[in-house]
């Protein structure tokens, strides 16, 4: 039986880069980071024989995020015309208790929104930005930190 999403993972091109978003900016707490070479089982793993990469576990709440820079391969980027009707993983949605307060500082800082916070239903704001790999990001405000508004 499957009791809960325990993380997420996301394939990047810097893991310094990454880290510096994702601990430094938005505050995810680094666990551990982790140098996969090619002798290791991440590719029989991940179905790459021979890969190597580097990995980076940060917690956000009770949730992991898997950064992995692939050394060997290298991955292509994200294409420039995904949009978030594309069938695929589109964005990693982020709990807020300010989201427009953490809009102002993270564009203070030169992150990249798709649009201002919008109130998407009465007391729900909600505003889209982008990762250091071009991958989309949510922040949410609901009343009280309910996740069912």
């Amino acid at each position: 039986m499957i009791t809960k999403l325990e993380h997420m993972a996301l394939s990047i091109a810097n893991i310094e880069r990454s880290l510096e978003f994702y601990r430094d900016l938005l505050g995810f707490e680094l666990v551990r980071e982790l140098d996969c070479g090619p002798d290791t089982q991440l590719g029989k793993v991940v179905g790459m024989p021979g890969c190597s990469a580097k990995i980076a576990h940060l917690m956000c709440g009770e949730t992991m995020l898997e950064l992995f820079e692939y050394t060997q391969p290298r991955g292509t980027p994200l294409a420039s015309t995904m949009r978030q009707a594309d069938q695929a993983f589109v964005h990693i949605g982020l709990q807020s208790t300010d989201v427009r307060g953490d809009y102002q500082k993270f564009k203070a800082k030169g992150v990249r929104f798709i649009s201002e916070p919008v109130e998407f239903r009465p007391d729900v704001w909600i505003v889209y930005f982008y990762g250091p790999d071009g991958e989309v990001l949510e922040l949410r405000e609901t009343p009280g930190g309910d996740t069912s508004s």
